[in-house]
């Protein structure tokens, strides 16, 4: 059971990132203070779901390939995420 619940959770956490397209279509989306907290949400999410993944993955013994294929993207997105985010912090100090 912990099974299943931690692969279905790892794979929807592969897929929240990508609402952050249809959201950028709102004008409002757009402007600097909404901007700056919706990216700095994602990037929170990002890093916990890599984290969480991976903790899953090499802790938690779900060794099965499925759950391989989210620890690769979710760790991708993790690092992703840090790299944005360091960006954010350079730009706002500059």
């Amino acid at each position: 059971m912990k099974n299943k619940i931690c692969t279905t959770i790892a794979t929807l956490m592969m897929l929240v990132p990508w609402t952050i397209l249809p959201l950028r279509f709102h004008q409002w989306a757009l402007e600097s203070p909404a901007a700056e907290i919706i990216i700095s949400c994602y990037i929170g999410f990002m890093l916990f779901s890599g984290i969480f993944t991976i903790h899953c993955y090499s802790r938690g013994g779900l060794k099965n390939k499925w759950m391989q294929v989210c620890a690769v993207v979710n760790g991708i997105y993790a690092v992703t995420g840090v790299i944005i985010g360091a960006w954010m912090v350079c730009s706002a100090l500059l």
